[in-house]
């Protein structure tokens, strides 16, 4: 071995196997010996000799078997590597050893090493996750995956890395050998040298960095600290390089995975320079470099291009699947029904078992029946045949006698009556179950209830309920443990019914007279008993079983497995169901059996205690499954002085499960020293529908030996039998199930639709009909018909048979010497794009990934869920509690890639769970339905998720082409001929609005100021509430004036007519009073909001900005906020020495009044309106003298303004229409404005409402945020207001002023919470204005109810505009923005053609008003851009008229309402911003749809937005609730934008409450989280990257 070693390991890599070696001619092996020789004794170099070597194997290799030759070098490394590593591995698996084995295969393993061999594997960004202690934070202690290459390991591990990259496949495509050995001997993905060193944390050493770097030569030495921020699975970072091989080691180094560690240095130089995005911009963050990761990953395509789509006028289309053509189709004859042998009748076989426990138990009382064991394994209690008969009769007398309610007996002959027994109590449970037979109840056997929400439990009581229980029989040790109620009676369990509970010990029974018995008759078809089971979706059902059913049963058994009187059992099965009550209850009494019945919970102290007891009782029958096998093995090591030689008979009970073989093979190659003959292990196949279907049967009844099959997993995918396939890996090795019960009828018959007969070489569903099989389901006559009255048909459409077939749920096929074989159940059926696949097989290949050391005790589920018209499958994990988080990630992107290449068929999610966290079936297996469930509504809580859609979903709709545009001409023609009109609408005319207005008089705002301070000079104007709802401060026209010009005295010395001026001011007088001041003193005022003393970071840098972007020569504010800018704190946020002059308007002094400026055009600047867009952008715009007249005349007559109203506002002053209503509507209008700062309501949520009753406002005005702060805060404080005497009948209209789409769902909502109050329904409207235009519509006080319409939001992708019926799928509701105002005119345009649009056509919103803005000051950031927004014209139609761009899509309908003027009433519908919307694959989306679906899907999900990045859908939801959710929201957030919107999400963020920034007006800046998501600002709980 160690000269063998030394010459370096290829040699063993190619050596032959035993098998292969004879295969090969003798001259051939001669000239190899002598190459060896050659090679050993240094006669030729190790190149020469591969040279050589190859040569001479290169007509053999590719033939042998038909193996694939890279696939042929890897099983043999496989085996040399096993050969290579220390002993010591072996015993050291063993320790972790508790894992279930049912899907364990040697050959499986080796395939699915070999299949991630094959596999490049791609580079996955690893999701983040936030850790409240970063434990990893040092490189050294950061362990690689692969534990078990500890330090004995490392020498073998150095000597692989010398190994020589050149090898006989150089010309083939296949990778190096070097990549199989990393995969193989270290078995997992982390290769490199030094992480043997790495994993001890004690000595950092500095070869750990060296050979990185070293190694790496072309990946520009790397630091390892850089490698550990990019935490990256990156196993082949680049094909291997065998040019330079005198420059570079042929060993590639990987990146070690560490978790997010912040504050390490991101520079990262991994081949490139700087990682450029797909638009070729350099990026340079963690997060962008993940992103790139996955575009990269994205980019190969998957899956053959799919055939081409139609695009139908409205829908897209999404794509159905059509089957390959190349597919495997089944060639075989039509198979013909298989019949057992006849039932042959013995006898003293007795009429029924109650007959039969009256024989025994009078004939032999002495002769055991059953005997219970404690924990420790001790007999407790041995039941004889005579106390099982007394005991029962017993309690059959008590049952029907002693039990009355309301003086009738409770129970009559024929009621169900439940069975809550333990597991550990076989004895009771026997004698309940016979004594409700002798009194001829039915019992229903169940599981004892532990807590009221245990898995599955309430499908129970619907079960207990459907079958009208009333009583349940128990004992008296598990009473006492059931909850109690405060009563001290047993709690009623969800969804259960009434029930009385019985305890069936001694002192509870009644003995009954000498001259009762029991009616013992023949066996009829009345029910015998009903036995549970729970279907795939969860739901449980009764099977009934007739006493006829039941007897032949046992009579079928007996003769099959040829059962003699008296014979020894030990039964390890549940004895309530299933085989554990055919063999060890029923069967056992018929013949007189002695039972060993070993519990659950004794097989988990001591898992050989079967094997003991077989010894100990020398039985001739063990019933167990292949886990209880499983187990026993991995115990055995201690125990020698065992013999199974006893044993005639060892069945198999789950001998269906096509993995079962592996536990039987591997249990037999063991125990086969201890007397266990080959012979006597005896898989059967069961369901609980038609009770046994198949079993092997024992030795000495002279059949035919056991089969093998060897499948094509891709040919079972298909429903077909093909038993070789190409690649080798792909493979399910079956054994049979032995022959067809006695007396039964078996065939084939297809999964779907019409059961027609299968073919030979095809799998189906497996029916039978027999006289011992269910009855029915319990109450469910519809599934009844389907599946107990199959009337299966030939290929012609007639019958096989008139007896009806009960269908068994074992998918399967007859093979050859009429043997039964099963590939699986429907259960666990999952039919991908047409492809079958089976839950247990892709278990079988997830646990076949490095098993050992991840999965705990292999729990995984495997199941489907639907997701856009596919069954998408889901894998879920428990994962072992030391397992790092680069070991799951790593784990996890194998399994994806095993499954992919042995199923083909990609996984959608797959999801780790903390150890013992999967809901428990009752004994200890997983609740697959319950499982599925909580992952479907976000309550499974997985600590880590990988979801692959991209991978997965093959059935979107084609990308949208956009098509070439249609001219002008024909554009035009087509509207007309189509008699369409063109979408155009204007408010009322100000021309004919003739009104004592006599503002009008005055071209100025400040004028009007002026005259109202003489004419009405103690009039108030506005009136300030604080928190409290006390009036804070007033002004009336005289005050406001003189407070006005206090300023301008103060402001003229120092500066000149035409400066701007930044007024920094709580919303108040103040900032009211200091607006006038400066218009007297002909300054420009730009109104800011003040920095947030508490949040001066964030907050301070925007003030800072507007007032250097509006060029303000000065600074008005309050003392405190003037001590604030300059403070120590605002120096860390911006640079304090550049503010300009700063004047605190607290204490001005009186001086002599100024000489109040005039302009000299109205078309003068009268102030700047500055505000930053949802996009991010800082866009101030210039209001002209002129443009504020015409706003306000506006306002007043949409809203009939008068001096002797009262409105109420609940604004900011700062910018927009909540600028013009604080600051210029009351002046110019007269009326009194009650002003009601938002900021307050934080502290007082009802302040606004209060003032709004108190004042009976008629109309007030508020924002989204403080709607939404009213119906969360006080959706449950209706009473407590309306016992204040808080009444909003008064309220004619409520408008939300805001710039976007109106939130149709916050206005709904705020109306029915506040209808209690007194709130009109028609009260809430909105308003819509934008930068171009603050007041484009308002909902006025005339005018008709603004309407709703319901549009398809599919349509709406494409830019087109479809009404539907509301309710209908996909449509979205639209609510109108308000009414035009008077003086504005609407038009739609379309946005490339810049051409006029019809109605009901969707295009830009274009608005032409004397009150437009005359243009932006400057674009912070954008400054070229929009020149043309404010002054554009029509490209055909009216090409005269001057229009400025909103930037918002939306359209214009004509209604049946008419409108003031009498006319028809156009209705104006905002759909959203252009800027905001999202381009993907061809279509427009607006965020706020997808919004509303993510937040929908959880409820834990409070806020949610989205952007792209890269063409990548970024989902940030904020979540309200524990942070172990955080990860249940990944998988919901990608289901529901792919059922809704038809779109793979990339990446989902889950971050805390209020992560995602609003502005004032309460609208989402998404395009701020962008920029915080890419510098990696959001301290996120989770990202999940998906595939």
């Amino acid at each position: 071995m160690a000269e063998r070693t030394s010459t370096g390991l290829l040699s063993m890599m190619l050596e032959p196997t035993p098998a292969v070696a004879m295969t090969l001619p003798a001259e051939v092996r001669e000239k190899l010996a002598e190459l060896e020789l050659e090679l050993s004794e240094g006669d030729i170099t190790q190149k020469g000799y591969e040279k050589k070597r190859s040569k001479l194997l290169a007509p053999y290799i590719p033939q042998i078997q038909g193996v694939d030759p890279s696939l042929q070098i890897d099983n043999r490394i496989q085996a040399s590597s096993q050969a290579v590593l220390p002993v010591s591995k072996q015993n050291k698996s063993r320790a972790a050893n508790a894992r279930d084995e049912r899907f364990r295969s040697d050959l499986h393993t080796e395939a699915v090493q070999a299949a991630l061999a094959k596999y490049k594997e791609r580079k996955m960004p690893m999701p983040s996750k936030r850790r409240s202690v970063l434990v990893q934070s040092s490189v050294e202690a950061c362990t690689p995956p692969d534990t078990s290459s500890a330090s004995e390991d490392e020498g073998s591990l150095r000597r692989q890395g010398r190994l020589p990259t050149s090898t006989p496949y150089q010309g083939h495509s296949h990778p190096t050998v070097e990549h199989w050995f990393n995969r193989v001997i270290q078995g997992s993905s982390t290769s490199s040298s030094a992480s043997s060193t790495s994993s001890h944390p004690g000595g950092r050493s500095v070869s750990n960095t060296t050979t990185h770097a070293a190694l790496n030569a072309n990946a520009t030495a790397t630091a390892l600290a850089d490698l550990m921020a990019h935490t990256q699975l990156d196993n082949h970072s680049a094909p291997p390089d065998v040019t330079g091989l005198s420059e570079r080691s042929s060993l590639h180094v990987e990146r070690p995975h560490a978790a997010s560690v912040r504050g390490v240095s991101r520079n990262y130089n991994h081949h490139t320079s700087v990682m450029e995005t797909a638009d070729g911009v350099p990026v340079n963050s963690r997060v962008s470099n993940k992103i790139q990761q996955l575009l990269n990953t994205l980019k190969r395509p998957k899956r053959p291009p799919l055939r081409e789509f139609f695009v139908d006028d409205f829908e897209e289309l999404l794509d159905v699947q059509q089957p390959d053509p190349n597919q495997p189709r089944p060639e075989g004859q039509q198979m013909s029904p298989l019949e057992g042998e006849p039932l042959g009748v013995v006898t003293n076989w007795p009429p029924s078992l109650p007959a039969a426990l009256q024989k025994w138990g009078t004939t032999h009382p002495k002769s055991p029946c059953l005997t219970a064991l404690d924990n420790a394994g001790k007999p407790v209690y041995t039941l004889t045949y005579g106390k099982l008969w007394t005991r029962s009769q017993k309690l059959a007398y008590t049952l029907l006698n002693k039990l009355s309610s309301r003086n009738e007996p409770l129970l009559i002959p024929g009621d169900r009556v439940a069975l809550v027994f333990p597991n550990s109590d076989p004895v009771m449970f026997m004698v309940a179950f016979y004594g409700c037979l002798l009194a001829e109840l039915v019992p229903v056997p169940i599981e004892v209830p532990l807590t009221r929400k245990d898995a599955g439990s309430q499908q129970i009581g619907f079960l207990l309920g459907s079958c009208g229980v009333t009583l349940a029989l128990t004992t008296d040790a598990c009473q006492k443990g059931l909850p109690k109620a405060q009563t001290g009676e047993v709690v009623t369990f969800k969804g259960w019914p009434r029930l009385l509970w019985f305890v069936t010990d001694g002192k509870h029974v009644a003995k009954p007279p000498k001259d009762w018995y029991p009616s013992i008759r023949e066996a009829s078809n009345d029910i015998a008993y009903i036995e549970y089971k729970t279907s795939k979706e969860g739901s449980t059902m009764g099977i009934t079983v007739s006493h006829s059913a039941m007897l032949a049963h046992c009579q079928a058994l007996t003769q099959a497995c040829g059962y003699t009187e008296a014979e020894t059992i030990t039964n390890v099965l549940d004895f309530k169901r299933e085989a554990g009550l055919w063999h060890g209850v029923l069967t056992s009494v018929m013949n007189r059996m002695h039972v060993i019945s070993i519990p659950y919970s004794l097989m988990k102290v001591n898992p050989l205690s079967w094997i003991q007891k077989v010894h100990m009782y020398k039985a001739r029958v063990a019933v167990v499954k292949s886990r209880d096998m499983h187990w026993s093995l991995l115990a055995q090591r201690d125990q020698r002085d065992i013999s199974l030689s006893s044993l005639r008979m060892l069945i198999v009970a789950d001998g269906a499960n096509p993995w079962s073989i592996s536990s039987c093979d591997a249990f037999l190659n063991v125990f086969q020293s201890r007397g266990l003959r080959p012979e006597v292990i005896c898989p059967c196949a069961s369901s609980s529908e038609a009770m046994t279907v198949a079993i092997r049967r024992p030795p000495e009844m002279g059949v035919p030996p056991p089969g093998k099959a060897v499948l094509s997993m891709s040919g079972l995918s298909h429903s077909v039998i093909r038993v070789d396939t190409e690649e080798k890996l792909s493979v399910l090795t079956v054994q049979d199930v032995g022959q067809v019960m006695p007396g039964a009828l078996v065939c084939v018959v297809r999964v779907e639709g019409t059961p027609y007969l299968c073919k030979t070489d095809e799998v189906g569903e497996i029916c039978v009909s027999s006289g011992c099989s269910g009855l029915a389901y319990y109450g469910l006559p519809g599934m009844t018909k389907n599946i107990f009255e199959t009337i299966p048909v030939k290929s012609t459409g007639v019958p096989i048979s008139n007896r009806p077939f009960t269908k068994t749920s074992l998918l399967g096929f007859v093979g050859p010497d009429n043997l039964v074989f099963v590939v699986g159940k429907m259960d666990g059926l999952m039919v991908v794009s047409g492809r079958r696949h089976n839950a247990d097989d892709v278990v079988a290949t997830a646990l076949a990934v490095e098993p050992m050391k991840f999965v705990y005790r292999g729990r995984i589920a495997v199941f489907s869920v639907s997701v856009l018209h596919d069954e998408r499958i889901v894998v879920v994990a428990e994962q072992r509690p030391d397992a790092s988080e680069e070991d799951s990630f790593q784990w996890m992107s194998r399994v994806l890639q095993a499954i992919d290449s042995i199923h083909q068929v990609g996984v959608y999610c797959l999801a780790l769970v903390p150890a013992n966290t999967l809901p428990k079936a009752p004994l200890g297996g997983i609740h697959i339905s319950e499982t599925k469930q909580r992952f479907l509504e976000g309550s499974l809580h997985p600590c880590n998720v990988l979801m692959c859609p991209h991978t997965c979903v093959t059935n979107l709709p084609k990308p949208r082409q956009k098509q070439p545009e249609v001219g002008p001409a024909s554009m035009i023609v087509g509207n007309l001929v189509a008699g369409k009109r063109i979408a155009q609408a204007c408010g009322r005319d100000l021309g004919q609005l003739e009104d004592n207005d006599q503002a009008r008089k005055f071209l100025y705002i400040h004028d009007v100021l002026q005259w109202r301070a003489q004419a009405t000079p103690d009039h108030p104007l506005f009136l300030v509430l604080n928190a409290k709802g006390t009036v804070a401060s007033t002004a009336s026209c005289l005050q406001l004036h003189k407070r006005a010009e206090r300023v301008a005295a103060a402001l003229m010395g120092r500066l000149n007519t035409g400066d701007h001026v930044a007024l920094v001011y709580p919303p108040g007088i103040d900032l009211i009073a200091t607006f006038y001041g400066c218009l007297y003193a002909g300054c420009v005022p730009v109104t800011v909001r003040p920095p947030h003393p508490q949040n001066l970071a964030t907050t301070l840098p925007t003030v800072k900005m507007i007032v250097e972007v509006s060029k303000s020569v000065c600074i008005l504010t309050t003392q405190a906020i003037m001590k604030l800018l300059k403070s120590k704190e605002a120096a860390a946020a911006v640079d304090i020495k550049s503010w300009p002059t700063v004047l605190d308007t607290d204490d001005l002094p009186r001086k002599k009044n100024p000489q109040i400026y005039k302009p000299p055009t109205p078309e003068m600047l009268a102030y700047l309106d500055f505000s930053v867009s949802t996009t991010g952008i800082l866009a101030g715009v210039k209001m002209s003298h002129a443009a504020t007249s015409a706003l306000c005349r506006s306002i007043k007559l949409q809203c009939e303004l008068y001096p002797s109203r009262q409105i109420a506002i609940c604004l900011d002053p700062y910018c927009g229409l909540g600028l013009a209503l604080w600051c210029l509507c009351s002046v110019y209008s007269g009326h009194q404005s009650i002003l009601v700062p938002p900021l307050e309501l934080e502290s007082n949520a009802s302040l606004w409402l209060t003032a709004v009753s108190q004042y009976k406002v008629r109309v007030t005005f508020c924002s989204y945020s403080v709607m939404e702060m009213c119906t969360k805060g006080l959706g449950s404080q209706t009473e407590a207001l309306r016992l204040r005497n808080v009444n909003l009948s008064c309220v004619r209209t409520c408008m939300v002023v805001a710039e976007e789409r109106p939130r149709i769902t916050l206005t709904q909502s705020f109306s029915k919470i506040f209808k209690d109050l007194g709130l009109s329904p028609r009260a809430v409207s909105t308003t819509f204005g934008c930068r171009v235009n603050v007041a484009i519509c308002l909902q006025g006080t005339a005018g008709p109810d603004p309407t709703t319409v319901y549009v398809d939001m599919r349509a709406l992708r494409h830019d087109r505009v479809r009404l539907v019926e509301r309710g209908s799928p996909h449509s979205l509701p639209l609510m109108e923005s308000g009414k035009i105002l008077p003086g504005v005119k609407v038009i739609i345009a379309n946005t490339e053609t810049k051409g006029p649009l019809g109605d009901s056509h969707l295009g830009e919103v274009w608005v032409s008003s004397p009150h437009n803005a005359t243009g932006y000051y400057t674009v912070y950031g954008e400054e070229a851009l929009h020149a043309d927004h404010f002054n554009t014209k029509l490209s055909f139609g009216d090409t005269q008229t001057v229009w400025a761009r909103t930037g918002y899509l939306g359209f214009l309908r004509r209604t049946e309402l008419t409108d003031a003027s009498g006319e028809r009433h156009d209705a104006l519908y905002v759909v959203g911003s252009l800027d905001e919307t999202l381009e993907l694959r061809g279509m427009r989306y607006h965020p706020i749809d997808i919004e509303t679906s993510v937040i929908r899907s959880h409820k834990s999900i409070a806020e949610c937005a989205v952007f792209t990045w890269t063409n990548l859908l970024v989902v940030v939801v904020e979540l309200e609730g524990s942070e172990q959710e955080a990860l249940d929201l990944v998988a919901l957030v990608t289901n529901v934008v792919l059922e809704e919107h038809y779109l793979i999400v990339g990446v989902v963020v889950v971050v805390d409450p209020g992560v995602i920034p609003i502005n004032s007006r309460g609208e989402k800046q998404r395009m701020h989280l962008r920029d915080g998501f890419l510098a990696d600002q959001l301290d996120p709980i989770y990202v999940a990257y998906n595939m």
